[in-house]
């Protein structure tokens, strides 16, 4: 018998020891994997209770939790229930006084501010499908949204009724009707909200509609593209509860307190942060926009304990001058993407034992990752228990057109471990792709068919993945005519369309260029003057001024005699952006957007040290 237990004790010694020299993060993977199945079965749970919705889940925390602190945000502070009667009241007005009915789509331009919330669950109450559209929107770019999304109503925020100036026109002519989060508004075709909601019913209005399909239509979320203006982005109820587990997977717990900071109309505040303080009961903790000199003085002051980032969000505040609250916080745990690798490691350093948890999502499909073990830089994990949660692969794919390669039998092949490939997970009921409103090509062409038997189908989603031989994932680029600047997507054929329009420039060929210190792109053109003209910089400023949000304007310029094209008449981009903007590499006159001067300046040998030394922000 003692043989016995001797032996079986050796074999489990022998084992742990493969398991830690082979197999390193089995357990993490393993635990990972269980988190993933015990939210999935409490998901599965509540639907079964009736409970199937991303609203249908915060009715039931209002019921549950109807005293506990919801929404803060600056002096205020609204509870579960007070948020759930408010959304009432709107939803109330909205329906008597503006018709609305189940199936409508309602557009919702506002800033971060407790009534983003309200009104959206208000119109979700009603059976509609809400569109979040960006307050940096410009007025040809609204009308787009609103147009290919087909919403007939439009509610925005008093802050931003500013922007109607100019297309309130058009709108009114387009039969879409505007309503103010107001007492009272200046136009005479807006139409004003708070002025009728303490008269409203607090009880939720009752509507004809039936129970929600989850692969039905919920959100519309705006994505820049390769079409130039942005894509309406069709979000799931299903995806939009999936959502709602990123904070409890990341470690969050009901008794946190979460700092957002990121704007409403992004996927990643809306869904995983509100949708995260709802799925577990915390308290979101909503700052109208992000500021790095205040942001540790505020986690004191709201006893923060778990705050979402963008990667650019995180440099902002190891840039900033050293500060008595940035260690005097209770912060431990931020979760988020986009993180760079020596940002990471110098705010450990810096702001003490915070646990982070890099992650990498989609806004139009739900395969994703999550960094939870202390590995620094990677975006996930794939190993074998990553894949039974959502399926996904890498492709081999085209270094020119970064089209799959496809086997003389039509199938697309997989890359090696530690050779980068394209990202791509098969269309199924947790990862479903509803495609882009009015744009059924564009939607057809995320798709990737018979990929590797006949029939099936899967989502590109366009980025270019490197799994290790550790089956760490590492995020290595964006393909195709989209960048990422300042934490925002930059459509490169928008930009070039503004840029176009300019009776001095012929051509025009956008794209994103490194720039070191900073995550993402920056945004560069090569353009063609036309015959006697020369560049205006000032005047292309002013345009850009009034035509893209600033995240959106290119910081160089390079000035070139014609532009390189492909045999079948496409830009080349790759060689412009490896060559980049250093004026030792490319022979060609470059600028330099200098804001203060309100203009673009001839890019020197100097000029370029102090941009790349950090001496010149951009």
């Amino acid at each position: 018998m003692s043989w016995a237990i001797s032996t079986l004790a050796v074999g489990i010694v022998t084992l742990l020891l493969i398991q830690r020299r082979f197999y390193p993060y089995f357990w993490d993977d393993l635990m990972y994997y269980v988190k993933v199945r015990r939210v999935g079965r409490a998901m599965m749970a509540r639907m079964k209770r009736g409970v199937v919705t991303y609203l249908q889940c915060f009715e039931l925390q209002a019921r549950n939790i109807p005293h506990k602190a919801f929404v803060v945000f600056e002096q205020q502070t609204l509870t579960y229930r007070d948020v759930d009667v408010r959304s009432n009241r709107f939803a109330n007005v909205l329906q008597s006084h503006c018709a609305l009915k189940h199936g409508d789509v309602v557009a919702l331009l506002m800033n971060n501010e407790p009534d983003f919330i309200c009104v959206w669950f208000g119109l979700c109450k009603l059976g509609c499908e809400v569109a979040f559209l960006n307050f940096n929107i410009k007025s040809q770019s609204l009308q787009h949204c609103l147009s290919s999304c087909g919403a007939k109503t439009l509610v925005i925020g008093s802050d931003l009724i500013r922007f109607l100036d100019e297309v309130l026109p058009a709108l009114t002519d387009g039969g879409v009707e505007v309503w103010v989060a107001a007492e009272s508004s200046a136009h005479q075709n807006v139409r004003t909200l708070l002025d009728k909601l303490e008269s409203a019913s607090p009880e939720k209005p009752v509507i004809d509609a039936p129970q929600p399909n989850l692969m039905s239509n919920f959100l519309f979320i705006f994505t820049s593209g390769t079409t130039g203006l942005p894509k309406a982005a069709r979000i799931s109820h299903i995806k939009a509860v999936m959502c709602m587990a990123f904070l409890r997977l990341c470690g969050a717990r009901a008794c946190d307190r979460v700092y957002l900071t990121l704007p409403l109309y992004h996927m990643s505040a809306s869904l995983l942060g509100i949708g995260g303080c709802i799925e577990l009961g915390a308290t979101c903790v909503l700052k109208r926009k992000f500021s790095a000199s205040q942001f540790w003085k505020d986690c004191l002051k709201y006893d923060i304990t778990v705050f979402q980032y963008i990667g650019e969000l995180c440099r902002y505040l190891v840039s900033q001058p050293k500060t008595a609250e940035e260690v005097a916080h209770k912060v431990r745990l931020a979760a988020g993407s986009g993180l760079r690798a020596d940002v990471w490691k110098e705010f450990l350093r810096r702001f003490g034992k915070i646990q982070i948890r890099e992650a990498y999502g989609l806004t139009e499909a739900s395969i994703g990752f999550v960094n939870y073990t202390a590995e620094i830089g990677p975006i996930g994990r794939a190993s074998y228990f990553n894949k039974l949660s959502l399926p996904f692969e890498f492709l081999r794919c085209d270094p020119q057109t970064y089209e799959p390669i496809r086997t003389g039998t039509g199938r697309c092949i997989k890359v090696s471990k530690g050779e980068a490939g394209l990202l791509v997970a098969p269309v199924t009921f947790t990862n479903p792709f509803l495609g882009y409103a009015g744009d059924k090509a564009m939607s057809e062409r995320k798709l990737l068919r018979d990929v590797f038997r006949t029939g099936d189908v899967y989502f590109n989603t366009g980025d270019l993945m490197l799994q290790d031989h550790r089956d760490f994932v590492y995020f290595k680029d964006r393909i195709g005519d989209t960048f990422r600047w300042k934490g925002e997507n930059v459509s490169t054929t928008e930009v070039s369309e503004v840029l176009g329009s300019l009776d001095f420039l012929l051509d025009v060929n956008v794209y994103g260029v490194a720039v070191p210190g900073y995550e993402g792109r920056a945004g560069m053109a090569a353009v063609v003057l036309k015959d006697g003209h020369g560049l205006d910089g000032e005047r292309l400023y002013g345009h850009l001024l009034q035509t893209l949000p600033t995240y959106a304007w290119p910081w160089f310029l390079r000035v070139q005699t014609s532009l390189d094209m492909t045999d079948t008449f496409k830009q080349q981009k790759g060689r412009l952006v490896q060559q980049g903007f250093s004026p030792d590499t490319v022979q060609q006159p470059l600028y330099f957007l200098d804001a203060s001067q309100k203009t673009y300046t001839p890019l020197t040998a100097q000029l370029y040290d102090d941009i790349v030394s950090g001496k010149i922000r951009l």
